[in-house]
């Protein structure tokens, strides 16, 4: 029997090529080793989206990326957070468990006071439970559904712990294993893609390559990015070069060997590099457009595919919950 693994997407605004092979591609990559379950975190969402139109778009418009960059929702389970209600309940639950100290730990609470802090406001003012508490519902998150493990970056493992400080003091309450502890993947080797700029790519600094953008878009984007003064006559040394670093995550083997051999000969000019890198990235945005597209032009049939996942995830989580009520004393 494969171990379980859940795999929690924010909806944090537009998808770009960051996105696909920091985290989309390397999670659905899992479905190979894992029994894979994949939820959209809406709630989690709520915390920094107040705009019902954008939180409602970014959910559908994360949904449907997914989708179309090749999530099964026929061999995994696919789900919106807002729909499993036990999720809520078993957060409920766990904060019962969970001491204010371990809270005050969170990175990101932590940071959230030293910006105010810096910025001369106050902190109570400008910080809401839910930045707060975000490490508890997470928990509740991952604990719901018997998760054996969560693949995150070095710089997320922090909630798993938090899960695991959760899980045990429950299970220590009670003298046995209510709560199945989770264990953090640490996922090394994630491609860090550089943007228009150089440094890597992301929204905050406003140098992304959108993943779904229409042709023309994407073609102008790629012509913005970066480059220094050398000459076309000049030879040009590819791995100092993000346009050739983002050439590399497109291009198949040959594709890279001739590119980087033009470099060093000189004779090659940023623009034509450029073009180079629309030709190859386009090639293998095209298919994953088509079906972003597609999706998002029938919005019923996307929630039915998450009503669908829902379904089978309810079926999980209610066995979770009915174990923690009856063991707690919750008639």
């Amino acid at each position: 029997m494969k171990k379980i693994s859940l795999t929690g997407i924010k909806p944090t605004g537009e998808l770009h090529i960051g996105n696909y092979f920091g985290a989309i591609k390397p999670a659905l990559e899992l479905t190979n080793e894992y029994d894979a379950r994949y939820f959209i975190a809406d709630y989690h969402g709520l915390n920094t989206m107040k705009d019902p139109k954008e939180l409602e778009f970014t959910t559908r418009h994360v949904a449907a990326g997914w989708l179309a960059a090749g999530l099964d929702p026929q061999k995994v389970i696919f789900y919106k957070q807002s729909s499993i209600p036990e999720v809520f309940e078993l957060t409920v639950m766990l904060l019962a468990f969970t001491s204010k100290g371990l809270m005050n730990r969170a990175h990101a609470y932590k940071d959230a006071v030293q910006k105010n802090i810096d910025k001369c406001e106050d902190t109570d003012a400008q910080i809401n439970m839910g930045l707060f508490t975000y490490p508890v519902l997470m928990a509740a998150d991952i604990i719901l559904f018997d998760s054996d493990v969560v693949p995150v970056g070095q710089d997320q493992k922090q909630h798993i712990e938090m899960a695991q400080d959760i899980a045990q003091s429950v299970n220590a309450n009670y003298g046995q294993q209510v709560l199945k502890v989770p264990q953090p993947v640490i996922q090394e080797n994630v491609a860090v893609v550089p943007g228009l700029d150089g440094r890597k790519m992301s929204k905050s600094y406003g140098n992304v390559i959108p993943l779904f953008a229409p042709e023309k878009t994407l073609h102008k984007t790629i012509k913005r990015i970066t480059t220094n003064s050398q000459s076309v006559e000049e030879p040009k040394d590819p791995d100092s070069s993000q346009i050739y670093q983002l050439y590399k995550l497109f291009a198949d083997e040959n594709e890279q060997a001739s590119l980087a051999n033009r470099y060093r000969e000189g004779g090659m000019g940023w623009g034509e590099a450029k073009e180079e890198l629309f030709r190859v990235v386009n090639r293998r945005l095209t298919p994953i457009r088509e079906r972003y597209d597609i999706i998002m032009s029938d919005i019923p049939l996307l929630e039915k595919t998450l009503q669908h996942g829902t379904q089978k995830a309810r079926e999980i989580a209610s066995i979770t919950i009915g174990r923690f009520r009856k063991i707690a004393g919750v008639l």
